[in-house]
C-alpha cells in the first residue's frame, strides 16, 4: 500500500490563518484536520504557507509510518495460530485442543476470508462474528466461548504492545443461557445400577455416582490411592483424551482442574465391596488372557477386560447406548444425577456429572 499525498489549504478565522489538512488515516480513510496557526493574516501569507508545507510533510511522515505499521501487522487468522502455539504451555491440554478445534472450525475461515490484519480488528468485526454464529443456529453459550478465545488472543497482543487496546472489551457478550442439568431419582439410579451391572463400565458409573466425580477423575483412580485399612480413596490423578490427526491419545497425569480437586474421600461400604470385586475380576482376566493382558495400567481401577484404560469419550458414548438399550431416561454422563441418599448426606456431592 503506497502513501498518498497529504494536501492542504489556508483560510482565515478571526483574523488569523488556519490550516486545513486532508490526509489518510491508518484505515486508509480520508480525514480532514484544521489547525490554528496563530499567524495574523495581514502581511504573513508566505510565513503561513511555509508553516502549511511543514505540517504537510509532518502528516505525510505519520501517514507513511501508519502504513508501515499496518504492513508489519500479521493477518489476524495467522496471529491466532501463532498465539495458540505460544500459549500452549500455560493452559490445560484439553483446553488447548478445544481452542485449536474452534479456531479451525470457525475463526480461521471467518477472519481469513476478510483478510483482516491484527491492527484492523474493530468491535464491529467481533459483532459480525457473533452474528455469524447465531445465523448458523448456535446459541449464546457458543458465542460466549468464541468471544472468550478472540478476547484472550487480543489481550495477548495488547500485553505485547502489538495493538494499543482490546476491541473485544467494547463488545457486549450475549447473556449466558441457563442449562438445567438432569437428575435421576433414587429409584432411577437403582434401575441404572441394576441394568448396567454386567457392563464393563459399571464401576465407572457407580464410582461417579457415589462420589460425584468427573469422568477424568473416575478413570484416574488407582489402587495405590485406595487405602482399605484407613477406609479412604484419594482423588489425585486424571485420565484425559485428545484427538490428533484422527487418532485418539490418552494422557495420564497428576494434575486436576483446581487445587480443591485434590481430595481424600471416605471409603463407603458399597464402594469397598465394589473395589474388592473389581480387583478380583482384574486378577481373573489377567490370568485368563495371560500375555495378551495389558500390564501398562495395572495400578488403575477402571480398565476393560483386557486391562486397557477406557477412553473418556467412550464412557460418555457408551453410557448413552446403555440408557437407550435399557429404556432409561436420557441424561448426560456429565450431568448431576440424584445419588444414593447416604452418599448425598455424608458427602454433599452431586452424582454422575
Amino acid at each position: 500500500m503506497k502513501s498518498r499525498e497529504v494536501t492542504g489549504s489556508l483560510f482565515e478565522r478571526n483574523g488569523k490563518f488556519t490550516a486545513m489538512l486532508s490526509y489518510y488515516d491508518e484505515d486508509g480513510k480520508r480525514r480532514q484536520k484544521s489547525i490554528a496557526l496563530g499567524i495574523p493574516v495581514k502581511g504573513n501569507k508566505r510565513r503561513a504557507q511555509a508553516k502549511l508545507e511543514e505540517l504537510k510533510r509532518e502528516y505525510s511522515t505519520e501517514e507513511l509510518a501508519a502504513v508501515r505499521r499496518r504492513e508489519k501487522s500479521p493477518l489476524f487468522a495467522d496471529f491466532l495460530q501463532d498465539w495458540l502455539k505460544l500459549t500452549a504451555p500455560t493452559i490445560e491440554r484439553t483446553t488447548y485442543v478445544s481452542y485449536e478445534r474452534m479456531i479451525k472450525a470457525r475463526l480461521d475461515g471467518f477472519f481469513r476470508s476478510r483478510k483482516l490484519r491484527l491492527c484492523d480488528i474493530q468491535p464491529k468485526h467481533i459483532r459480525e462474528l457473533h452474528q455469524s454464529i447465531f445465523d448458523d443456529g448456535c446459541g449464546a453459550n457458543t458465542v460466549i466461548h468464541y468471544h472468550a478465545i478472540v478476547r484472550k488472543a487480543l489481550q495477548y497482543a495488547v500485553k505485547n504492545e502489538m495493538i494499543s487496546s482490546n476491541p473485544a472489551d467494547k463488545v457486549d457478550r450475549p447473556k449466558k443461557g441457563k442449562y438445567l442439568a438432569g437428575f435421576y431419582s433414587r429409584d432411577e439410579l437403582a434401575a441404572l445400577f441394576e441394568a448396567t451391572k454386567d457392563d464393563s463400565i459399571s464401576p465407572v458409573i457407580r464410582l461417579a455416582a457415589y462420589y460425584g466425580l468427573r469422568r477424568s477423575e473416575v478413570l484416574g483412580i488407582r489402587w495405590s490411592a485406595v487405602d482399605f485399612e484407613r477406609g479412604t480413596v484419594s482423588i489425585n490423578h486424571k485420565v484425559t483424551e485428545t484427538v490428533a490427526q484422527g487418532k485418539h491419545q490418552l494422557h495420564t497425569e497428576d494434575k486436576l482442574k483446581t487445587k480443591s480437586s485434590f481430595r481424600t474421600l471416605p471409603l463407603l461400604p458399597a464402594v469397598r465391596e465394589l473395589l474388592k470385586e473389581q480387583r478380583e475380576k482384574q486378577a481373573q482376566y489377567r490370568k485368563l488372557f495371560k500375555k495378551s493382558y495389558c500390564t501398562e495400567y495395572l495400578d488403575y481401577v477402571c480398565v476393560d477386560e483386557m486391562g486397557h484404560l477406557f477412553r473418556p469419550n467412550y464412557i460418555s458414548e457408551h453410557f448413552q447406548i446403555l440408557l437407550k438399550r435399557h429404556g432409561l431416561r436420557h441424561i448426560r454422563f456429565h450431568d448431576a444425577c440424584g445419588i444414593i441418599a447416604l452418599t448425598s448426606k455424608a458427602l454433599g456431592h452431586k452424582g454422575l456429572r
